[in-house]
């Protein structure tokens, strides 16, 4: 009986024990905040169709140029299954759009100069970051 209710005890700790870890962990998950760079979505485009594929692209104000901050921040944006996710960099709020649509390049073509980097989520979850794409 005594064994018994040690066991239960153990039991129950090793319950409690592995509960706090899960949240804890739930809670600690990194996010755009832990990234050392400023980012500033100043457009953001997502299709209507909640049937279909879903289109979502960012055009964001980065504060510096660290191409592995811009990759882990496009890798941070939210991306659906046989969706399309694209992020384009700029360096100066002035010089970017501030309205995007579904056809490519998703914004006037006079800003395409001042594109930095592109970051892109396809279908099937292949990512893919590129420097200047336009250049």
């Amino acid at each position: 009986m005594k064994n018994t209710k040690r066991l239960y005890y153990l039991l129950g700790m090793l319950v409690l024990l592995l509960l706090v870890w899960m949240v804890s962990d739930t809670f600690t998950q990194p996010g755009v905040d832990d990234l050392k760079m400023d980012f500033n979505e100043v457009a953001t485009y997502r299709n209507e169709n909640n049937t279909g594929p879903i289109k979502r692209v960012y055009a964001v104000v980065v504060s510096d140029t660290l191409w592995h901050e811009m990759e882990q921040y496009g890798k941070l944006m939210p991306h659906t299954k046989y969706g399309n996710t694209q992020v384009y960099f700029f360096t100066n709020k002035e010089q970017a759009p501030v309205k995007l649509n579904a056809q490519k390049p998703h914004f006037d073509e006079r800003f395409n100069q001042y594109c930095i980097g592109r970051f892109e989520k396809k279908a099937m979850g292949e990512e893919g970051f590129r420097k200047y794409p336009f250049h």
